[in-house]
């Protein structure tokens, strides 16, 4: 293979693992989605729009912001905090006290 071909496999790769990661994600907050409505006891709207579609709502700001920081700091420093964020963002989402916590944090991931 010559070389453009190897970085546009691992481009594609890459991409593939992460729709992978965003379908698995929501795939698990959907199996959440009652113990998280008991628990919180939040209303339908606010749990439909706030709660579950947050991590929807982060990968729109994610695209359209996204270009910044990697124009900015390059490509492997964004890659890197994003990484950093998400962890950040899953530990923050399993200790979240409240509904809001967890919307911030899984906004954030």
């Amino acid at each position: 293979m010559d070389m453009n071909k190897n970085k546009l496999l691992s481009w594609s790769v890459v991409a593939a693992l992460a729709g992978f990661i965003f379908g698995f994600d929501t795939v698990v907050i959907s199996g959440a989605n009652q113990p998280i409505k008991d628990l919180w006891h939040t209303s339908p709207l606010f749990h439909g729009f706030f709660i579950m579609s947050m991590a929807l709502w982060g990968t729109v700001v994610g695209a359209i912001f996204g270009g910044i920081p990697t124009e900015k700091f390059g490509r492997k420093k964004t890659l890197l905090w994003i990484g950093i964020f998400f962890a950040v963002s899953a530990i923050g989402s399993a200790l979240a006290p409240d509904p809001y916590t967890f919307s911030f944090f899984r906004f954030l991931g």
